[in-house]
């Protein structure tokens, strides 16, 4: 059986943030939160959409997102946003300011502990309808502003998903001049989160054509058509601003297919805080090992991986994966950021990790051990 489901009303274009004001307006958003970054406040983009709002609303700020969102960082924000009195969310920044404002969402209309809302308790049947959202992305990587996920560090260490319907924002308004001063680094490692999502997204075994061809063109844009690397070799060019805009809303909305093994080994590596380790940059770095682990697994998906990539028939997957991220000055493996066989619980929360469910080989605690000694090097 193939069940599908797409998703909110997303806007993808340059100037989209001036939508705003009328986009609260119609969710009957009086007085919003904008959950940000220090990063997005200091680069002036905050300014952006507070004068693409008018002077009709006053916005109580929440600019305390980490790098890796948190459960301690989601009940501060939800602490500001019930004495301010707040009725809605607008998310403005990368993935974890999005997957903040999904937990600050959940929150702020469910009684009990975060964690067990989370996919792998079942709490994904207890989410009911959450307090109105607008998602303003300013990275093209994460997908999460048309995603039914969000990813939080919870205060026992976990690295959790919670995923529901009733998560996905409102609406997503994709303005690709909000990346256009996004650093080079920072480009090329959401871009191969958007990549990895798409090709995550075509391997897993769960059956929904329509996702699967929305991840190839995802690849197409990004890949064959050069655009990710157009996007970092020139953060100015508008073309490939736009089209890496696209490839990552593609990448999260194929993934309603599932993901796999690489986001199981990005989310435990990610939960260790000392080491602060980038999301996209994990994936890109992990996702070569696993594509050679998954080979025998996957049918013809390889083929038609290769064909949305422009690669040449029987090219090598893993290895083309490897060349692009030194292209684009990723790191080559996962010891070179900081992860070792010895760096604690890596194995045990990538094996629980609800990801591993929809990979399209079988894994164990032993096959994870396997993975981790490819990708660290």
């Amino acid at each position: 059986m193939a069940t599908l489901n797409y998703l909110n009303t997303t806007h993808i274009e340059f100037g989209s943030r001036n939508m705003v004001a009328d986009t609260m307006k119609q969710l009957g958003i009086t007085r919003p939160m904008i959950v940000t970054d220090k990063g997005i406040v200091a680069a002036g983009i905050l300014d952006k959409v507070r004068e693409a709002m008018g002077n009709e609303f006053s916005p109580e700020i929440f600019d305390d997102t980490p790098e890796n969102p948190t459960e301690e960082a989601t009940l501060a924000a939800l602490a500001k946003y019930k004495d301010a009195g707040c009725d809605g969310i607008i998310s403005l920044g990368g993935g974890s300011s999005m997957d903040l404002a999904k937990g600050l969402a959940l929150l702020a209309t469910h009684e009990g502990d975060l964690t067990k809302f989370a996919a792998i308790e079942g709490g994904g049947a207890l989410i009911g309808d959450v307090a109105p959202h607008i998602a303003m992305p300013t990275t093209a990587g994460t997908g999460s502003e048309v995603s039914v996920g969000s990813v939080i560090i919870t205060k026992d260490g976990r690295k959790l998903i919670f995923a529901s319907p009733n998560l996905l924002p409102k609406v997503a308004l994709c303005d690709p001049d909000l990346t256009m001063g996004l650093p080079a680094r920072l480009t090329a490692a959401t871009g191969m989160d958007a990549v990895t999502h798409c090709i995550e997204a075509v391997i897993s075994p769960m059956d929904n054509p329509p996702a699967e061809a929305v991840g190839l063109d995802g690849l197409r844009r990004a890949v064959q058509l050069g655009h990710l690397e157009k996007a970092v070799a020139d953060g100015q060019d508008k073309d490939a601003r736009y089209n890496m805009m696209m490839a990552a809303s593609e990448g999260a909305m194929a993934f309603v297919k599932g993901l796999g093994a690489v986001h199981s080994m990005s989310h435990a590596c990610g939960r260790i805080k000392e080491l602060r380790l980038h999301h996209g940059t994990l994936n890109a770095v992990i996702l070569p090992a696993v594509l050679r682990y998954n080979a025998d697994f996957v049918g013809d998906k390889y083929d038609r991986i290769r064909d949305a990539m422009g690669l040449a028939a029987g090219a090598d997957l893993a290895e083309a994966i490897e060349a692009l991220n030194q292209r684009l000055g990723l790191p080559a493996n996962l010891g070179e950021m900081g992860i070792s066989m010895d760096t604690p619980g890596i194995v045990e929360n990538a094996t629980t990790d609800v990801c591993t469910f929809t990979n399209p080989r079988p894994l164990e605690a032993k096959d994870y051990e396997t993975l981790f000694e490819m990708a660290i090097g």
